[in-house]
């Protein structure tokens, strides 16, 4: 028989402690604590939430910002790695499946560095992690590819689970992968963008990005943002004071959960620090597919045929007795968990 979770997830709008990796990994571990104290058994966070989104690339020139980018090097962390692994504790120590943002810095490149989404469960277990495939338009000054090895949905204890990074929740490509993986909860991470052009609403984008997945998908998709504190308008405007206007821009972060229908559930966060809650109800993802299952009968799969690489990408790759050896593998499989 057929049993399906009823659960309360958490979204968490926060700003890091600015590049500061251990402070921002103990207000990870404070916001972990206070969600599942609150009933939650899942808690969203936002993209980089560990330890900071490269601003510098959208108000600096690129020789400007260079410096700025050193330091989110320096400030990035390996997965698996001790960092992680305190959040992994913290999830187990709370009995509460966590998917967070990071900065993952390759073990074979000091430079070399990815906008990741890491899945953790309730037991502690380090489920995948996913590399944004495309960094976004000035991200790229920061962040290089990922690949489609880690672009999997997770069974937990709160059903199937899936997560894209930002601008990713507009790649209908990779949402249509996560969802014929069977996925039920979307994670959809986000940066405040308040740099962004005047005449575009970040805070709407992100709410209609959200519900054209759970619309079409028929899932729920918990958001989480973070904002801009004053310690990162200070830092930016320190040396380019024009930063401070446009970071303090209003409208630019939104965090909430959406239902099967694009609905919000209850009230969401705009620009403010919180955390949002609501009662999610798999349930309510089957009546509307009997209308339209865009991954079943509502679809034509002898017309159209979606084919996803899933092999790793690597620096090089060793070939010793007719196997490759992937000694020098900058972008590891996460095929396996990364256990806990």
């Amino acid at each position: 028989m057929l049993e399906l979770q009823c659960f309360k997830a958490a979204a968490v709008q926060a700003a890091p402690v600015f590049l500061d990796t251990d402070a921002t990994v103990d207000k990870v571990c404070r916001l972990i604590e206070e969600a599942a104290d609150n009933g939650a058994k899942l808690v969203a966070f936002p993209e980089v939430f560990i330890a900071g989104y490269p601003y510098w690339s959208w108000v600096m020139n690129p020789i400007d910002g260079s410096p700025w980018f050193e330091k989110l090097c320096k400030s990035a962390i390996e997965v698996p790695g001790p960092e992680i692994q305190k959040v992994a504790q913290a999830a187990a120590r709370h009995h509460i499946n966590v998917v967070i943002g990071v900065n993952e810095r390759s073990p074979t490149g000091i430079a070399t560095l990815y906008n990741t989404l890491v899945t953790i469960s309730d037991e502690g277990q380090i489920l995948g992690r996913h590399r944004k495939l495309v960094p976004t338009w000035a991200e790229k000054l920061t962040w290089a590819n990922g690949d489609a090895s880690s672009l999997k949905v997770h069974q937990t204890s709160i059903g199937p689970l899936g997560a894209l990074a930002c601008g990713e929740n507009t790649n209908t490509l990779a949402r249509f992968a996560l969802l014929a993986q069977g996925e039920l909860v979307h994670i959809a991470s986000y940066i405040a963008l308040p740099v962004a052009p005047k005449d575009y609403d970040m805070a709407d984008a992100i709410r209609l990005r959200a519900s054209a997945h759970c619309f079409e998908g028929k899932v729920f998709t918990i958001i989480a943002c973070s904002t801009v504190s004053e310690e990162i308008i200070e830092a930016m405007s320190a040396s380019h004071p024009e930063a401070r206007d446009l970071l303090a821009r209003p409208n630019s972060a939104f965090s909430g959960i959406i239902g099967p229908d694009g609905r919000v559930i209850g009230e969401p966060l705009v620009d403010k620090e919180g955390i949002v809650y609501g009662e999610i109800d798999l349930n309510r993802c089957i009546q509307p597919r009997q209308m339209h299952d865009i991954t079943g009968h509502y679809n034509r799969f002898d017309i159209f045929d979606l084919q996803v690489n899933r092999r790793p990408l690597t620096a090089a790759r060793f070939n010793h007795q007719g196997q490759d050896i992937d000694e020098l593998n900058v972008f590891p499989s996460s095929e396996e968990p990364f256990g806990g």
